[in-house]
C-alpha cells in the first residue's frame, strides 16, 4: 500500500486512519511547492493533480474522504465504521457536514489569503467565508458538548475527518468561540497514533524538515 501525500494537506486524514489501523504503508512525498503533482507520472495516478492518492494493489484511489471510508470498510474488525444503520447514517452526516459546511469556508479563506496570486485574492471573500463558517461550527460545538467522539461512544473514521478539518480551522483562528471543539481536537491529536498537527507541520516545513513522520505509539 502506498500513500502519496504532502505536508498539511488532506493527506493527513488518510495517514491518520492508516496509522490507527497499524497497517504497513509506504509514504511517497509529492512536493506541491515543486509542482510534483503536475508531473506526467503523478497525473497518471490522479488526473486532477491532487493529493492524497492511495495505491492498494490494483486500486488507485483519490479524494481523502473516499480513501478513509475505503480503509474503514476494508478493516471492519477495527470498528472505525458503525454497523448499526442509525449510527452509520449519523457517521455519514457528520463527515459530509465537515467537508461541506466547515471545510469549504476555510478552503476559500486559504485560497484568498495564500494560494491565489495576490492580484486574484478577494478580501471580501475571506469575510464572507468566515461568516459562513462560524454558525456551522457553532452547530458542531453544541453537538460535541459532553461527547468524546462525533458518533457513538468510541472513535470512528468520522473523527479522523472531523478532527483534521477542525485543526485547520484552529490554525486559521476560527475556533475562538468553540471551547468544546478545541478540547476535542486536543484529545484527538493526543491519541498515540495521531499524526502531527497542522501547525507542527508548517513549522517543520519552514525549518526545512517538511516531510511527515510517523509517530510511535506511546
Amino acid at each position: 500500500m502506498k500513500l502519496y501525500e504532502f505536508g498539511p494537506t488532506r493527506s493527513i486524514r488518510v495517514r491518520w486512519i492508516l496509522q490507527e489501523l497499524g497497517v504497513d504503508f509506504d509514504a511517497v512525498s509529492v512536493d506541491l511547492t515543486r509542482r510534483e503533482h503536475c508531473s506526467p507520472g503523478f497525473l497518471e495516478l490522479n488526473p486532477a493533480g491532487r493529493v492524497p492518492v492511495l495505491s492498494d494493489g490494483s486500486l488507485v484511489l483519490n479524494e481523502s474522504v473516499a480513501i478513509v471510508l475505503y480503509l474503514a470498510e476494508k478493516y471492519p474488525d477495527r470498528g472505525f465504521i458503525p454497523v448499526d444503520p442509525k449510527l452509520r447514517a449519523d457517521f455519514y452526516r457528520w463527515i459530509l457536514f465537515a467537508v461541506t459546511e466547515l471545510e469549504q469556508p476555510w478552503w476559500r479563506i486559504a485560497k484568498h489569503t495564500q494560494l491565489y496570486p495576490e492580484q486574484d485574492r478577494l478580501p471580501a471573500e475571506v469575510v464572507l467565508a468566515r461568516r459562513d463558517f462560524l454558525p456551522m461550527a457553532a452547530v458542531l460545538e453544541r453537538h460535541m458538548r459532553g461527547r468524546n467522539y462525533v458518533v457513538g461512544d468510541h472513535v470512528t473514521a468520522a473523527d479522523f475527518v472531523v478532527a483534521y478539518t477542525l485543526d485547520v480551522a484552529d490554525e486559521m483562528e476560527l475556533l475562538g468561540e468553540c471551547p468544546a471543539l478545541r478540547s476535542y481536537v486536543e484529545r484527538m491529536y493526543a491519541r498515540p497514533r495521531a499524526p502531527q498537527r497542522v501547525a507542527d507541520i508548517f513549522r517543520a516545513m519552514r525549518s526545512g524538515e517538511g516531510r511527515l513522520t510517523r509517530r510511535s505509539p506511546r
